[in-house]
């Protein structure tokens, strides 16, 4: 057991790892990915409100959020985003209208931790809004090519009202917001692709050890134990890069969601897909 004041961001790294050797990422994703890229918003963008009322909710599992970010239009480019909110004239409300797409367990989210644009263009018009599912609020299953079980969805906003309170932090800051987010989201991926990659090297070793092909077991044919070895380097290498990227998110204040990490986070990513690769061929 782990006292939840001791729980950090190695614990988190190993409990993600683990579940990603079953080697199923849409079942994986179904577990709580959406809520696991949402809920962390409302905890460090969210008001006090939000915070004391809704976060429990979503930590419990009585309720259930989504991140929607990317658009039909603006995937990557979130800065080109179209969905709008609008103020109504009494100040009160915003009128959501727009379209998100791939957004992961949309289908049954209840709460969607959405970016809108309630400014002019670019990322200085950006906002970010808490959407509760409810009138106006669609959404529509988008079949994948890993797996449906995860609630893939097109969520559309038409003429959506949502309370002035549901903003986080302030008008303007959803660009900023949104990247912060993505530096966890992108350090979470790492975990999911070095848990699938370690389990398809334990696999590969297995299977190597029991085939027998030119009189002797595959594993002792050279080109094959070279292909082995590389890539199990290659994998521990990447292992350490995870440690220490882990440690320096224990240490900086406020985890991943500052701007320094946002850089060495991607570059991590970026070396963890090139792995995946490698192990896979």
């Amino acid at each position: 057991d782990v006292d939840p004041d001791d729980f950090d961001f190695f614990h988190e790294m190993l409990v993600h790892q683990e579940i990603a050797r079953l080697g199923r990422p849409g079942f994986i994703d179904s577990l709580g990915t959406g809520w696991l890229i949402s809920a962390p918003a409302v905890y460090n963008f969210g008001s006090e409100a939000m915070r004391r009322d809704i976060g429990p909710m979503l930590l419990k599992g009585d309720k259930w959020s989504a991140l929607a970010i990317s658009e039909p239009f603006a995937g990557s480019d979130v800065a080109a985003l179209k969905c709008t909110a609008q103020k109504t004239p009494c100040g009160q409300y915003y009128i959501v209208n727009g379209i998100k797409k791939w957004i992961t367990e949309g289908m049954y989210a209840d709460y969607f931790v959405t970016a809108v644009r309630t400014g002019g263009a670019g990322a200085g018009g950006i906002s970010m809004l808490l959407v509760e599912r409810g009138e106006g609020v669609e959404t529509k299953q988008i079949k994948t090519t890993y797996s449906t079980c995860c609630g893939t969805a097109l969520v559309i906003f038409n003429n959506v009202k949502v309370p002035v309170s549901n903003l986080m932090g302030k008008e303007g800051d959803g660009f900023k917001q949104v990247m912060y987010n993505f530096n966890h989201e992108r350090w979470l991926i790492v975990q999911n692709l070095i848990g699938q990659g370690r389990a398809a090297l334990a696999d590969t070793f297995m299977w190597a050890k029991q085939r027998k092909i030119f009189g002797k077991a595959l594993i002792d044919q050279p080109v094959i134990r070279n292909k082995l070895a590389s890539a199990a380097a290659a994998h521990e290498s990447l292992q350490c890069h995870n440690e220490a990227m882990t440690y320096d998110m224990c240490k900086t204040e406020g985890g991943a969601h500052g701007p320094r990490l946002a850089g060495p986070i991607a570059m991590l990513k970026y070396q963890a897909t090139r792995t995946a690769w490698k192990v896979a061929d």
